[in-house]
């Protein structure tokens, strides 16, 4: 009986969403994209992913509308603010992270309800977009994530790791120093987490001071990563400000042409890849597909990640950071 209230639920779910994107294909798909600041270095390269397929949906008659917060200070409950905005202009499709599930779930399933069809992208995963019903999920599994990067540290003989997380609270970073954790936990190693307040993300001299402060308190600590890529240009500068170039190895999630050159130059370990662009791209694309065409794809979720940059293949990524994309 049970699955049999399943399987109804999820047809009527997809007649009600059919019927939007036959409604929708008059006018071409109006796809809205909820995702960070576009000055965020990271974002940038999501944000410029789904303008490249936007110009796709423009050619039908569609548009493609980037909504992002201010800052990062109030992230879940700003996020679903932003959800609920993109659902009073009446989308034909909807796009999101859901980086603060107890604050952002109720708005995305108010999309849901609405009959918009919705994709989860780079935060979340395939099981945040079963939980709301979204149509898939399109990025990276940061739990996983987290464990290559711990077990890349621990193969190359790393013992006590620190991640630094600039966002504290949010799931998709929290699952990244978990991850790093448990990893390096099973070559015998640790790694703990130094949380610094949302509002220091981005703030190049308050994240250096916090990192150098944590190197020079503990001595054995010879691994450190942190969750972005500014992060990570902070936590060299502190590096080399405490003078532990020598001793602890630096990597970083996600990567800027600044990381990839330390990576090239051998004073950097690593930087974990997600290809951003690739989630902005990917998502737009998949729904503009589905409200023009009806189009879906078997392939869930749609994984961009995680990919290891180190020495042997950063040439190859240099070239994609100087076209933006990378």
């Amino acid at each position: 009986m049970k699955r049999a209230t399943r399987l109804l639920t999820a047809m009527m779910t997809a007649a009600v969403m059919a019927t939007s994107a036959t409604a929708a294909m008059a006018d071409g798909a109006k796809i809205f994209v909820i995702g960070g600041k576009a000055d965020d270095p990271f974002w940038s390269k999501v944000k410029k992913g789904a303008d490249d397929a936007g110009k796709v949906a423009e050619l039908t008659g569609g548009s493609v509308t980037w909504l992002g917060p201010q800052n990062y200070d109030n992230l879940g409950p700003d996020a679903a603010k932003l959800i609920r905005t993109a659902l009073s202009q009446k989308p034909s499709a909807i796009v999101g992270p859901d980086w603060v599930p107890e604050a952002m779930d109720d708005a995305f399933k108010e999309v849901v309800a609405a009959g918009v069809p919705l994709i989860i992208y780079n935060s979340g995963g395939m099981d945040a977009a079963k939980r709301l019903g979204a149509m898939n999920y399109v990025g990276n599994e940061e739990y996983a994530a987290g464990l290559g990067g711990g077990e890349y540290f621990g193969s190359h003989g790393a013992k006590n790791v620190l991640c630094v997380n600039t966002l504290p609270g949010s799931t998709n970073t929290e699952d990244r120093c978990k991850g790093i954790a448990d990893a390096i936990a099973k070559s015998g190693g640790k790694s703990t987490q130094l949380p610094l307040p949302s509002s220091s993300f981005g703030n190049p001299t308050a994240v250096a001071e916090a990192i150098k402060a944590a190197v020079l308190k503990d001595n054995t600590l010879d691994g450190l990563i942190t969750i972005s890529a500014g992060d990570a240009n902070s936590a060299a500068n502190a590096i080399s400000q405490a003078s532990v170039g020598d001793k602890v190895k630096l990597a970083s999630f996600d990567m800027d042409e600044t990381g990839l050159q330390r990576i090239k130059d051998g004073t950097q370990m690593f930087s974990i890849d997600q290809q951003p662009y690739l989630q902005g791209y990917l998502a737009v694309s998949l729904l503009n597909g589905f409200v023009n065409y009806g189009l879906d794809l078997p392939t869930k979720p749609v994984l961009t990640g995680p990919g290891i940059v180190d020495a042997a293949n950063v040439d190859a990524t240099l070239a994609g950071a100087a076209a933006g994309a990378r």
